[in-house]
């Protein structure tokens, strides 16, 4: 039974428990699609080394959240700055940018042409101009630490999708990237193949990689989170440590949220 400590309409500042340290601020973050705000006033730190996995109802707004961290949608207002500086809008800068915050989407997006090797190789080639025979030591290196190395010379349409998303984890790390941006990375995938992605992510955090993850896998929040964000309505409701907010959380609407997923 949850106990609830604050009123329905109560905001937990989002920047409450962040290391000072932070690798990514968001500020009075608004987000408008033509006449709809989907959000309102988004504070959030992301500290380095931490992983903050953000969770919610469907439309809550994680999503569009986590792609205006990278411009991937562009913001109505407000400031988001990745390690120190803030995101530009487009240019050079943004692509430099781009490439510390890497993204790990819903779908896999690899080019089903080229092999799983030339796929994680692509980038430090044409972006980071690696010399070709050190990208591809470097992709081996990654598909290995994903559990993906007897893979390299097969195609994407040869995985299994959980194969294919543990593929595109090894990319994203490709452009050693200072924070690893996860969109719902389990959701396009079968239930026998989420635990795989989750396990490689696991081992991300543990080896102290600073995520920002939406989600709606609950068991990888509470035992991967360093903290929990729950998003309703384009709000960040509460903000807590994974055990807090799971056997105590401090706004009416979460606890509700959680007394409907987790009996499910």
């Amino acid at each position: 039974m949850f106990v609830r400590k604050s009123p329905p309409d109560t905001v937990i500042p989002a920047t409450e428990g962040a290391n000072a340290d932070s690798l990514i601020r968001i500020r009075d973050l608004n987000k408008h699609f033509g006449s709809f705000q989907c959000l309102f006033d988004i504070n959030l730190d992301v500290a380095l080394g931490e992983v903050v996995v953000v969770i919610g109802p469907s439309g809550s707004g994680k999503s569009t959240l986590c792609r205006c961290v990278n411009r991937l949608e562009t913001i109505s207002s407000g400031v988001i700055e990745v390690a120190g500086r803030p995101v530009p809008a487009e240019g050079r800068e943004l692509a430099r940018l781009r490439a510390q915050a890497g993204m790990v989407f819903q779908s896999f997006n690899l080019f089903s042409h080229l092999t799983v090797l030339q796929n994680v190789a692509l980038a430090p080639v044409k972006v980071r101009r690696l010399p070709r025979p050190r990208a591809h030591a470097l992709a081996r290196e990654l598909l290995e630490r994903v559990g993906m190395a007897d893979q390299a010379d097969k195609h994407p349409g040869q995985l299994s999708g959980g194969q294919q998303q543990r593929v595109a984890i090894a990319r994203a790390l490709a452009m050693e990237p200072k924070v690893l941006l996860c969109d719902e990375p389990t959701s396009a995938l079968d239930p026998e193949m989420i635990q795989e992605v989750l396990d490689v992510l696991t081992g991300l955090a543990a080896e102290g990689m600073t995520m920002l993850v939406v989600t709606h896998e609950m068991g990888f929040a509470r035992r991967a989170a360093d903290r929990v964000v729950f998003m309703d309505g384009g709000r960040i409701l509460d903000v807590a440590p994974p055990e807090q907010f799971f056997t105590d959380p401090r706004n009416d609407r979460a606890a509700d949220f959680l007394a409907k997923v987790l009996t499910h």
